[in-house]
């Protein structure tokens, strides 16, 4: 399996003249913890999550730096702290130094630049268009697609790709926020996840995914049901 094969899209993202308060409103919205942030030219600047956010004078949580640090510190490193705490323009606070991945990167590859780099999610390139994103509960979900036995690798080919484009399709044309949804094909057999917001719309997915495949038995439903809750807070006005 490759990245093109569990990867989130299309991706949410922000552009450079994004606020702070804008992100945090987009997160909050869509239920996602972080986005990358793109140019007037469509090319990836920073990505901004929620660990970004954290520390705000907003909300009285910017860190103070101790008098050691005050004494010693770098001034620049101390000017980068401030604009991350204080500043309201997404580019201040964004990860600029984005770790990246091409369609055809490996899940072992993924998952190890995951680990070193200990973040929770990379964006998929395509040349310089972020196509995607992979994140840990992506890798999850190939995992729990997987038929085959530990450690042994998932053959994902040109068929099981066309398949999972036809049904992401189908889905739309039903007229479903795919947004949360994520199709997984492995070896023939396809594999719904995430969420939607009614049990209508499970079906819906369901019987796209059935239609597309004509056989019913190859279909693996995992999709939930947002809570009420969470609805409220993703979708208020």
């Amino acid at each position: 399996m490759q990245a093109r094969d569990v990867m989130s899209s299309p991706v949410i993202s922000v552009d450079e003249n994004a606020s702070v308060v804008d992100v945090a409103r987009l997160l909050l919205r869509n239920g996602i913890s972080g986005v990358p942030v793109l140019g007037a030219d469509g090319r990836l600047l920073g990505i901004v999550s929620e660990g970004d956010l954290v520390r705000r004078v907003e909300s009285g949580t910017e860190r103070e730096p101790s008098w050691w640090l005050r004494l010693f510190g770098e001034s620049d490193e101390r000017a980068r702290d401030y604009a991350k705490t204080h500043g309201r323009r997404v580019t201040d606070v964004m990860t600029r130094n984005v770790a990246t991945v091409r369609e055809d990167a490996s899940l072992p590859e993924i998952a190890a630049l995951l680990e070193r780099n200990r973040i929770k999610r990379v964006p998929v390139m395509r040349g310089d268009e972020v196509v995607g994103i992979v994140s840990r509960a992506n890798l999850l979900q190939a995992l729990a697609s997987s038929s085959v036995r530990p450690g042994a690798s998932v053959d994902v080919d040109s068929a099981d790709r066309s398949l999972r484009q036809r049904i992401d399709d189908e889905m739309r044309r039903a007229g479903l926020d795919t947004a949360f949804v994520n199709v997984v094909v492995a070896d023939g057999v396809v594999w719904l996840w995430g969420a939607v917001r009614s049990d209508e719309q499970v079906d819906a997915a369901r019987a796209a995914a059935e239609h597309v495949t004509g056989d019913p038995q190859v279909v693996q439903n995992r999709l939930s049901v947002f809570p009420a809750s969470v609805q409220r807070v993703m979708w208020a006005e």
